[in-house]
């Protein structure tokens, strides 16, 4: 089972080596793993993607939580997220299949950011289904090279209640 936590951390050196050893000394595999500014330059907020079962995700919750530089940790299980992934995704652009490759980007919202008589360069940001569904589709062309993010998440926020919506 993969589960999403979040982590805001203290911006400052050695704070992401302490955590990703944490989790290679007890045996825990990282699904993925980003870490970025937040609104307060002092701090970071880590993304961590982790398979296993609530037995797992209560130790990991537990580990971090004894790292002094660990600010707040946020356990999305159940809970109604916003996630998104960011691939940029080089293709080989055989003679003919150009507008073929272009049609499928503008359906999955992407963007072409840099195109050479050989192949072209797409942007694409999205859930991660989205991108696995994109890169997919892009096999067929031939995938010269691909790299990926990893998970961001944020919970929404609370709707507000009389206007027929039952959800808090």
């Amino acid at each position: 089972m993969r589960n999403t936590i979040s982590a805001v951390v203290e911006n400052k050196s050695g704070v992401l080596a302490h955590i990703s050893g944490l989790f290679s000394s007890r045996g825990f595999n990282i699904d993925s793993l980003t870490v970025g500014r937040t609104e307060d330059p002092a701090l970071s907020r880590m993304t961590i993607v982790v398979d296993g079962d609530e037995a797992v995700l209560e130790q990991v919750r537990k580990q971090l939580g004894k790292i002094i530089d660990v600010i707040k940790i946020t356990d999305f299980s159940g809970r109604d997220i916003v996630q998104r992934d960011l691939a940029l995704i080089k293709v080989n652009t055989p003679p003919g299949k150009r507008h073929e490759i272009i049609s499928l980007v503008e359906i999955f919202q992407g963007k072409v950011v840099d195109i050479s008589p050989n192949d072209m360069m797409i942007e694409l940001v999205g859930p991660e289904a989205k991108i696995e569904a994109f890169a997919d589709l892009m096999r067929e062309f031939g995938i010269k090279e691909m790299v990926r993010t990893g998970l961001v998440a944020l919970a929404r926020g609370r709707r507000a209640r009389g206007n027929g919506d039952k959800s808090e």
